[in-house]
């Protein structure tokens, strides 16, 4: 695996970096061919350490990001994450990837494609209401995001909270 560790507004230290080289090398088990990895480490106001790891698969890319107030706890989190999502998704990327890349092991699960079916369905009725409206009813909820009918434009529209905390709306054309 070639691993390369970036620091934003830190050094990576010896002690970090062989951690690093040593958490990815266990990895190797799930891959027949060589991998990169990039490793991106960043600290923010003393207390946020942000581990963020992205493997290049052939034509796929896996990634994990994780935030503590422990550097070598967000490596284990960032690196437990991946391994997961190599387990679930071993079958859809053996599949998609042309050369095999990633190798069975032993104890890893095999998915069916049937968890990709869907097993509830919710009906609802949607009133037409105002775009505010709705934002207050999602924020009311404690959900993430908000099926409804846009008042003004009688077309159906989401609006949901995005990562950094802005909302966002889809809102479909036709083609």
């Amino acid at each position: 695996m070639k691993i390369t560790i970036t620091g934003r507004n830190m050094k990576v230290g010896t002690r970090l970096t062989e951690r690093i080289e040593k958490k990815l090398s266990k990895m190797n088990k799930y891959f027949k061919d060589d991998v990169e990895a990039q490793v991106k480490l960043s600290h923010e106001n003393s207390v946020r350490q942000i581990v963020e790891i992205t493997l290049y698969l052939d034509g796929s890319i896996l990634r994990a990001e994780e935030t503590s107030n422990d550097m070598y706890m967000s490596i284990d989190k960032a690196i437990a994450r991946l391994e997961g999502q190599i387990r679930r998704h071993r079958t859809k990327l053996e599949k998609r990837l042309h050369e095999d890349v990633i190798e069975p092991a032993e104890d890893m699960p095999v998915w069916d494609e049937a968890s990709d079916e869907v097993v509830r369905v919710k009906r609802f009725e949607v009133k037409p209401m105002a775009v505010e409206d709705a934002i207050a009813q999602m924020d009311m909820l404690g959900h993430s995001f908000f099926l409804f009918v846009n008042a003004e434009t009688g077309i159906t529209s989401v609006v949901y909270r995005r990562n950094d905390g802005k909302i966002g709306m889809l809102e479909p054309t036709m083609a």
